[in-house]
């Protein structure tokens, strides 16, 4: 029975140091889809709103355990890792400005669902956003 306990707790562990650790490519998660609506999805969120990739980049950057992956507001496009408190589960938010509009992709990395995470985080920095105007 130890042995058994032992073996699973050295399996969780393995599996939260993967989750934390696994390095995030940027080729892979630096990109978004042709077309973005505004709509939840299974496992995140797409928005389009008015206003300006600077001043969304500082409040994502002012959002706690979240860091720039890849691109620039000097690009048109950033991707942000946004990490959960507890495990650390990794969170993707592709921005893109596209005339006056920005373009928001948000998705998890493991699972099938985020149970509303990326569409609330999201849609908190979009209220900072319009309150910022």
């Amino acid at each position: 029975m130890k042995l058994v306990a032992l073996a699973l707790l050295v399996t969780v562990i393995g599996v939260m140091a993967f989750i934390r650790l696994a390095p995030s490519e940027p080729m892979r998660w630096h990109q978004m889809p042709e077309t973005i609506t505004d709509r939840d999805l299974e496992g995140g969120a797409m928005r389009r709103a008015e206003g300006d990739l600077a001043t969304l980049d500082a409040i994502i950057r002012d959002t706690p355990r979240t860091r720039v992956l890849a691109g620039s507001v000097a690009q048109g496009m950033v991707t942000y890792v946004t990490r959960s408190r507890v495990f650390g589960f990794p969170d993707y938010t592709t921005v893109r400005q596209d005339g006056d509009m920005l373009e928001i992709y948000g998705r998890l990395r493991f699972g099938r669902s985020d149970l509303g995470v990326n569409a609330g985080r999201i849609d908190g920095w979009l209220g900072r956003l319009a309150e910022a105007r």
